[in-house]
């Protein structure tokens, strides 16, 4: 994904709107295709990604923005938690004071959903403060590597820590650092210690939507994360049945990956800025466009059709953000493909209320 240092949606401090709840019935007004019927089964991980965004340290409204994906019916939460390096050949990560949610904020959030019943992933990622066009964490190439991997593994500890501290029940350590997956003595030295000091801890990894194939360590942890910013519309007029036709091959693949793996596989991101051309480019929301909150809405449908319940998990990125008919970012809020997340994650939940045997008093 793009390094977005474009903040409009970080914006979302005391000023946001009041709680994006979904309608009553979801299904009706997610303006689904009548003619392909109603959507499959969801996967068993019904994910919602929350990004910890907010400029303000003592920002508190992470814990209505978890209400809203609990509503949505989301079943698993990913919290991203963003550290920085100042650019690819830095060798010190660190928490940004006004950039990097607070520990408070974090500990918080992650509480407020274990509270709701969710499933939780601390989900930690890394971002550069000054990239140069075209640089992000998937090309770091540190000055010093030794030194480089001590500042990165305090970084993957102290998010393990926080992990645990809250009874969460996964922990990610790393997302998209491709020039980093070939290294699988430094990460195999990483995971034990965070198996070591958090044995009940899951523990995943997320590649990149093109990369997932070279990573040398999937043996190493318990469940794989791959991004899926495949690059399946057209920059517009898109249409439901082109884009499911478009699916079809990167669905393959992440199945037959899978199957080659031998152990669970989860969409760790999934999303499209509702911009025109969002569908074309759904790893880029920096570019200057038109809302386009019907190729957002298609885009959402499209995955739900084509995946269904075949893989363990998809995790829609991200929830965060101002949302409504005017927000160009990757939020569902307040949009058309927020209805469409609710009615296929709800299928399940409506489902066993039905098959809940009723009993007489």
């Amino acid at each position: 994904m793009i390094e977005a240092t474009t903040w409009a949606s970080v914006l979302f401090l005391a000023v946001g709107p009041g709680k994006a709840m979904p309608p009553q019935d979801p299904c009706a007004a997610a303006q689904l295709n009548s003619e392909l019927g109603g959507l499959p089964p969801p996967p068993a991980e019904r994910g919602i990604a929350l990004g910890l965004f907010s400029l303000d340290p003592k920002w508190a409204g992470y814990t209505a923005l978890v209400d809203e994906a609990k509503a949505h019916g989301a079943t698993h939460l990913s919290v991203v938690w963003v550290w920085w390096q100042d650019h690819l050949k830095a060798t010190r990560i660190y928490a940004k004071p006004g950039w990097t949610a607070t520990e408070d904020q974090v500990l918080g959030t992650l509480r407020h959903a274990k509270r709701l019943g969710l499933h939780v992933t601390l989900f930690p990622i890394l971002r550069l403060v000054s990239p140069n066009p075209g640089d992000w964490r998937g090309r770091i190439r540190p000055a010093d590597e030794g030194a480089w991997w001590e500042s990165y593994d305090a970084f993957i500890l102290r998010a393990a820590a926080l992990a645990a501290h809250t009874d969460t029940d996964r922990v990610s350590v790393g997302s998209e650092l491709l020039t980093r997956e070939g290294m699988r003595e430094r990460w195999r030295s990483l995971i034990e210690r965070v198996r070591l000091r958090h044995s009940r801890l899951e523990i995943m990894y997320s590649a990149n939507w093109d990369h997932f194939g070279p990573v040398r360590f999937w043996d190493l942890v318990d469940v794989a994360g791959v991004t899926a910013y495949f690059e399946v519309g057209p920059v517009r007029g898109a249409k439901l049945p082109a884009l499911m036709e478009a699916w079809k091959a990167p669905h393959q693949q992440l199945l037959g990956f899978r199957t080659s793996l031998g152990r669970p596989l989860v969409v760790t991101e999934i999303g499209y800025p509702s911009l025109e051309g969002g569908l074309r480019w759904p790893w880029n929301e920096t570019r200057r466009a038109r809302a386009d909150l019907e190729a957002q809405r298609l885009g959402y449908e499209a995955f739900a059709r084509s995946f269904g319940s075949s893989l363990e998990g998809a995790y829609f990125w991200n929830w965060f953000g101002f949302g409504g008919k005017r927000d160009r970012n990757y939020t569902p809020r307040g949009k058309p493909a927020a209805n469409v997340l609710a009615c296929w994650f709800g299928l399940l939940t409506r489902t066993e209320a039905r098959a809940e045997p009723r009993t007489s008093h």
